[in-house]
């Protein structure tokens, strides 16, 4: 009898402590699995808004910068487009080539010079701008010096359309040799010896510098000051 209740006493106290500590064991298994998975999901939740704090900040200053960036790119080219306006667009060729061709035409017109005033037709021929010389050149270029030489046939030009015509018929016959030395060195000093020519007429035959300004050959000193002026810069 006593070694059954020996042999009961254990075996009722192994087995209850096994299941109770298994199960206890099990039980906190499972709560200790479920903090860490808690645990695990927090930490990423936490790490995915930090990801996307850090990003949107770091767009934002991106964007912050660029725009900065693009803000300073107009703002310089504004500053240059406003200075090739302000100083490149008066000084290019075109403008001093109809800065030329308008004051040839004034000296061939007015009157209070006693320049030579033949001299203008070739400087006209190699100043003229490249759209004044392919009108003149072409279909109405031609109609233009035809009708002018039938109306010269049978009546008189004034003296001050004489020279216009004789422009006009000179650029239509020139041959190309002699066109091309527009835009030149070559064609650039011939101008520019005929300007200085002109000037040299015109201030010693008005007498002295003061003359030259009066009310009645004011307009033809300014041309003659803008045609050699003009000359020099195409030259440089």
């Amino acid at each position: 009898m006593a070694s059954l209740s020996l042999s009961c006493k254990p075996s009722v106290n192994t087995t209850f402590s096994l299941y109770s500590n298994s199960h206890s064991y099990g039980f906190l298994s499972l709560r200790t699995q479920q903090k860490k998975k808690i645990e695990r999901v927090n930490f990423v939740t936490r790490s995915a808004q930090i990801l996307n704090l850090n990003s949107s900040s770091s767009l934002s200053e991106l964007r912050f910068s660029i725009g900065n960036e693009s803000i300073m790119a107009v703002k310089n080219r504004r500053r240059r487009g406003s200075g090739a306006v302000c100083y490149a667009a008066p000084l290019s060729v075109r403008n001093l080539q109809w800065i030329s061709t308008i004051s040839s035409v004034v000296l061939m017109l007015v009157k209070g010079t006693g320049i030579h005033k033949s001299f203008l037709i070739p400087l006209f021929a190699l100043q003229a701008p490249a759209s004044i010389v392919a009108w003149i050149k072409g279909e109405y270029g031609i109609w233009a010096a035809f009708l002018a030489l039938v109306v010269r046939l049978f009546f008189s030009f004034p003296g001050e359309l004489e020279l216009p015509f004789l422009g006009l018929l000179l650029v239509i016959v020139a041959p190309y040799q002699v066109m091309n030395l527009r835009g030149t060195q070559e064609g650039a000093i011939i101008s520019l010896v005929i300007a200085g020519y002109l000037a040299f007429q015109h201030f010693t035959r008005t007498g002295s510098l003061q003359k030259s300004f009066d009310q009645g050959s004011i307009v033809a000193t300014i041309a003659i000051i803008c045609t050699t002026v003009v000359s020099l810069l195409l030259l440089i």
